[in-house]
């Protein structure tokens, strides 16, 4: 089992700049893909950006390739996801999420096992 705990959630105005971490606890030897996902109110859950274990394979949605950044820190069980120039629309509880499963790209819900409790981030225009 891992247990997953995100935070650095808030509020921002539009133009701002967030940094959310995802801490990873519990059996942690394997090699995750981490992913995060966001959900807006009365909206679906989204994919937002994953990362593979090395961290050398990323895949970013297209509503935030430019303003997001993924990044882990094997060493210390954390990924981050640095969120700059934030609007409006990006305003959801955003959640993160591992996967032992070795194939890539891995953008789907279903595609994770284990899922933090989330954390809210408002964008105010």
């Amino acid at each position: 089992q891992v247990q997953l705990v995100e935070s650095g959630g808030g509020l921002v105005q539009a133009g701002g700049s967030l940094r959310l971490s995802c801490v990873a606890s519990g059996r942690t030897d394997s090699r995750y893909t981490v992913g995060w996902f966001r959900q807006a109110p009365g909206k679906e859950r989204e994919f937002v950006v994953a990362i593979r274990w090395s961290g050398g394979s990323t895949l970013y949605a297209d509503s935030v390739k430019g303003r997001f950044t993924i990044s882990r820190d094997n060493p210390k069980n954390t990924v981050y996801l640095q969120m700059n120039g934030l609007k409006a629309e990006d305003t959801a509880v955003y959640y993160c999420a591992a996967t032992s499963g070795s194939s890539w790209p891995r953008y789907l819900s279903a595609d994770y096992d284990y899922w933090g409790q989330g954390t809210q981030v408002t964008v105010s225009s």
